[in-house]
C-alpha cells in the first residue's frame, strides 16, 4: 500500500513512505526522528511505526537516519535532523504535501531532536510554520536526575536510571568516571538550580505521580570540576526544557506521550506544563502500564504490547485531527 524510497541528503539517509493511492488533496508531511539515545537505532528498526503512520494518516512520512555518536560526534545529530527537515520543507510540492500540515515527531531522544528542531525553525521565516510537534516519551533535560520518575523507575527495564547517564556519556563522548557524581546532581551550580526550579522541580509534578515511593532529595553538593566536564548536559540543545519563555510561547501545539514506568516520564510532564503555561495547546496521552521504549516492539505480533498499540492509535487519532 506504500511507495517507499531511500535517498541521502547531505550524507544523511532518509526513507520516505507515501501512500500508493493518488492523493485527493494535499497530504500531511511527517518527519520522524527515531529513538536510541543518539548512539543506536536505525530507520529499519522503526520501519513498522513509520509504515503504520503513513497508512493510517494518509501521510508522507520521512524517517531520518541521522548519524550516530560517538563516531559522528554530538551535536551532529541535530544538524542531520535539521538538514532532513529543510530538504523536506523545500520540496513539499514533489510529495503533494500541504505546507500548513507539517508535523515534526520522534520518540525518546528523537523527541528531544524534534523539540530542538521546532525551536530552531522559529528563526527561519522563509519556511512553512510547523503545525504540531509529536513527542513520544521525550527526554528533555539533564539538570535533575532525582525527579520522582527517576527514583520510582530506577530499575525498570528497558531504561534504568544509570543507563540514561551511561548513554548520555557515550553520546557526548565523556569519560564515565564521574557518572555517580552526575547521578547525584553534583554537576549543577546552585545559581542554575535556583534559576530553573520554576521549570524543573519535583514540586511541579502532580502529587498523584509521587505516591510510588518518592523521597525528596536533600540539598546536594556542587562540584565545579564535574560541571565543567559535562556542561553540555545543561545546554539548550541537550535540555530544550530550559529554553526561555520567549521561545516556548512561539512553539507549535504539541502531542506528548508519557509512560508510567519510565525514568523520563517527568520530563514529558514538565514540558507539558511549560507549554501550557505559555499558552501552547497540548494534547497529552499517559500510558498507565507503558514503559520506556515500548514502541520498539510495535508490530511484532506476539512480542508487541497492547499499551504500545494504544499509544500508536492515540497518536494516529491526534495527527488525523489536525
Amino acid at each position: 500500500k506504500l511507495l517507499i524510497k531511500d535517498l541521502k541528503v547531505d550524507e544523511v539517509p532518509l526513507r520516505i513512505y507515501q501512500p500508493k493511492w493518488p492523493p485527493t488533496g494535499k497530504r500531511r508531511g511527517i518527519l520522524y526522528f527515531h529513538g536510541g539515545a543518539g548512539t543506536f537505532g536505525s530507520i529499519r528498526a522503526f520501519e513498522r511505526i513509520c509504515r503504520y503512520i503513513a497508512k493510517k494518516c494518509n501521510s508522507v512520512v520521512v524517517s531520518v537516519g541521522y548519524r550516530l555518536a560517538p563516531e559522528h560526534p554530538y551535536p551532529g545529530q541535530y544538524f542531520d535532523c535539521l538538514s532532513a527537515t529543510l530538504y523536506f520543507m523545500r520540496n513539499l510540492e514533489e510529495y503533494h504535501v500541504d505546507p500548513a500540515l507539517i508535523v515534526i515527531s520522534g520518540d525518546s531522544c528523537g523527541a528531544n531532536f524534534a523539540t530542538v528542531i521546532c525551536q530552531i525553525l522559529l528563526n527561519k521565516r522563509d519556511l512553512p510554520k510547523v503545525r504540531a510537534q509529536v513527542l513520544l516519551y521525550p527526554g528533555l533535560q539533564g539538570l535533575d536526575f532525582h525527579l520522582p520518575s527517576y527514583q520510582q523507575n530506577a530499575s525498570v527495564p528497558m531504561l534504568f536510571r544509570k543507563l540514561v547517564l551511561y548513554f548520555c556519556f557515550r553520546y557526548l563522548n565523556k569519560e564515565p568516571s564521574i557518572l555517580e557524581d552526575v547521578l547525584q546532581n553534583y554537576h549543577v551550580p546552585e545559581s542554575m538550580k535556583q534559576k530553573y526550579k520554576k521549570w524543573v522541580s519535583a514540586d511541579i509534578i502532580p502529587d498523584k505521580f509521587k505516591i510510588r515511593g518518592y523521597v525528596p532529595q536533600k540539598s546536594t553538593l556542587y562540584k565545579p570540576e564535574v560541571h565543567e566536564a559535562v556542561k553540555e548536559l545543561l545546554a539548550i540543545t541537550f535540555s530544550p526544557l530550559l529554553a526561555e519563555d520567549s521561545i516556548i510561547c512561539q512553539l507549535p501545539e504539541a502531542y506528548i506521550v508519557t509512560c508510567e514506568f519510565d525514568v523520563l516520564r517527568d520530563d514529558g510532564l514538565l514540558y507539558k506544563k511549560r507549554l501550557e503555561d505559555n499558552g501552547v495547546q497540548v494534547t497529552w496521552y499517559h500510558s498507565e502500564s507503558g514503559f520506556h521504549g515500548i514502541l520498539a516492539f510495535f508490530g511484532y505480533g506476539i512480542f508487541s504490547f497492547l499499551s504500545g498499540k494504544k499509544i500508536m492509535d492515540s497518536t494516529v487519532n491526534y495527527i488525523n485531527s489536525l
